[in-house]
């Protein structure tokens, strides 16, 4: 009786693991300091027409404040007990990087005004390294942390899975709404319509809110595996973590153990 209660257990842990699609590419591109009222106030914005067309998530959080902690979280499972934007941190251990390249998948994370490939500045214009997880592992191999006009034109060389950073004047964070999102329609929508036609997958989720409510922000996703619609279940960067791991039959890691991946969105 006891082999065959476990016998059922694994398949169904191998059912759920299935029932999730596996896209060929996910894109996530990364907000700045926006609660979702003030992301969704902007009638005809190319921001709300992706919510229409994929999944808005009404209760998305971040997990901390500043950035810095946010952007570990959702790259790594842990905010490493930092609760500040100071650079450089020197970081060691599990993240969605190093899990990917162990079962011969690739990640890049591609940020706006990087000044070179695998550059571990502080800062350079615009850019800020507290918004680029992956340079604060110095065990990754080179190739991970790239400049965003390294992004592919051809979408089919992506890694399987990208980060996407734009600088702070393009984020929300220095510039206004109106910039970002033009950055986003110039910038991301091809990749989007792309997407839709090739099995794959984009997320746009933002850090923190703005200090002035309860984290909430705004996270879409938006693909052929995507259902079109609102969701009212609870998320937050853990559990988005936890979504790209599970997608690809990985193991989760830091404190995206403790949450469940997003469900009923899946077509």
């Amino acid at each position: 009786m006891i082999r065959k209660i476990a016998t059922a257990g694994l398949l169904a842990l191998s059912f759920s693991a299935h029932a999730l699609p596996r896209p060929d590419h996910v894109v996530v591109v990364i907000e700045e300091n926006h609660s979702f009222d003030e992301v969704m106030e902007h009638q005809g914005s190319y921001i709300r027409e992706l919510a229409k067309r994929g999944m808005l998530f009404k209760r998305s959080y971040g997990v901390s404040h500043p950035s810095q902690p946010n952007y570990l979280a959702l790259f790594s499972g842990s905010t490493h007990d930092i609760a500040d934007d100071r650079c450089p941190k020197h970081l060691s251990g599990e993240n969605l990087a190093s899990s990917l390249i162990q079962k011969n998948m690739s990640f890049a994370i591609y940020s706006e005004g990087l000044p070179a490939d695998d550059a571990t500045v502080c800062a350079a214009g615009p850019y800020q390294r507290k918004h680029n997880p992956a340079a604060n592992w110095s065990d990754l191999p080179s190739g991970i942390n790239l400049p965003f006009s390294e992004f592919p034109e051809d979408f089919s060389k992506l890694p399987t899975v990208s980060f996407v950073i734009p600088d702070q004047n393009n984020d929300m964070h220095d510039g206004s709404f109106e910039a970002a999102d033009s950055w986003l329609k110039a910038h991301i929508a091809p990749y989007v319509d792309w997407a839709y036609k090739h099995n794959s997958l984009f997320i746009l989720t933002w850090d923190e809110d703005d200090f002035k409510g309860d984290n909430r922000i705004v996270t879409i996703l938006a693909g052929p595996m995507i259902k079109n619609g609102t969701s009212g279940q609870r998320i937050d960067h853990y559990g988005v973590l936890r979504t790209l791991l599970d997608l690809y039959g990985l193991e989760p890691i830091g404190n995206s153990r403790d949450t469940s991946p997003i469900k009923g969105i899946w077509r």
